[in-house]
């Protein structure tokens, strides 16, 4: 197996690189992340894919830009959720370290490849619904359905070049530099360079919400001034500012599931992390899944149109249930009357 240089504090693991990363000591602490990551994960791949259904299902829903930014962020989550449950749960609850450095670091930048793609889809929509509500009259000239491809095609490149960087060379085994504290064979420059990548997308994204939610007061506040003479161009309003409050709430949720996981990396960075923080950090991760879990949830009650299709889904599920829950009964009577006859 690969060896590279050991955290300090983890001098007890006699050079086993990747044990020393094996943070959860007692079965109850295995027992409770294996819970989470099984319930977070699984209820983030049923309800994602649910959202991806209702877009690409209904003609209407997938020709609008601000629903493939949508879909993509919903497939982000749904790639994040498989591979970070199946890698975390096998690493820290089985204890699992017969893999090589390659195999390890192909399953990190899958899992940062989604991440990050997710938090750029949240950038691009942010910006959508600003482009949207700043200016409504150039909307569909300026954000077309092949400019929309084409933003989503660069950002899942560039997501995934930068992602898998430590796999390609900048990691601390090829360049004999210091390991981090919480990944196996990630340099700590990288580690660096990655919170700051994350932070800026943050960082844009609080940024074009601030601007989508002053347009979107300008325009209850116009709303409320011209209602009886607005019509269509109010209804048009009304929608963008629903969708807009909708997206701060999925902010609003990303940030509180992010902050605790970035704030003990930025410190790793510059300090030794004690074997508590370390656990710590490991519950924290699962937040993450949370965050994912929870994004489709706040699409379905404040998305009018998903929320319509969802509807119409459920409503075409049960007249199939109920027209198979009473076709055999119409059989049997058919054929009691042929008895009879």
């Amino acid at each position: 197996m690969d060896t590279c240089r050991i955290p300090e504090n983890a001098s007890k693991c006699s050079g086993n690189t990747m044990e020393c990363f094996m943070v959860l000591s007692t079965q109850a602490q295995k027992i409770s992340i294996g819970m989470l990551c099984g319930l977070f994960g699984t209820m983030c791949v049923f309800e994602n894919s649910l959202v991806l259904y209702l877009i690409f299902s209904s003609p209407g829903i997938r020709k609008k830009p601000s629903y493939l930014f949508i879909g993509s962020l919903a497939l982000a989550d749904i790639l994040a959720s498989i591979i970070f449950v199946c890698s975390f749960v096998n690493f820290h609850v089985f204890n699992k370290a017969s893999f090589s450095k390659e195999v390890f670091l192909l399953q990190l930048g899958g899992v940062n490849t989604s991440f990050s793609a997710s938090l750029s889809s949240l950038l691009l929509t942010a910006l959508d619904r600003y482009i949207s509500i700043s200016r409504p009259s150039e909307y569909k000239l300026l954000m077309t359905r092949k400019r929309a491809w084409a933003a989503l095609g660069v950002l899942w490149v560039t997501c995934a070049t930068i992602a898998y960087l430590p796999l390609l060379g900048w990691n601390c085994c090829v360049l004999d530099s210091a390991c981090s504290e919480l990944f196996p064979f990630v340099d700590d420059n990288y580690l660096s360079g990655w919170i700051c990548f994350t932070v800026v997308l943050l960082g844009c994204i609080i940024y074009a919400y601030a601007h989508v939610l002053w347009r979107a007061r300008q325009h209850v506040a116009y709303m409320e001034k011209h209602q009886a003479q607005a019509g269509k161009q109010n209804s048009r309003m009304r929608m963008d500012v629903m969708l807009a409050k909708t997206l701060v709430m999925v902010l609003g949720v990303l940030t509180l599931c992010w902050s605790p996981v970035l704030a003990l990396m930025i410190y790793s960075v510059f300090a030794r992390l004690s074997d508590r923080l370390r656990k710590v950090f490991a519950f924290c991760s699962t937040l993450c899944l949370l965050n994912s879990m929870v994004n489709p949830i706040i699409y379905a009650l404040r998305s009018k149109e998903l929320f319509s299709s969802l509807r119409r889904v459920f409503s075409r599920f049960r007249r199939q249930l109920k027209a198979s829950e009473e076709s055999p009964e119409a059989e049997s009577t058919h054929k009691s009357s042929v008895i009879e006859t």
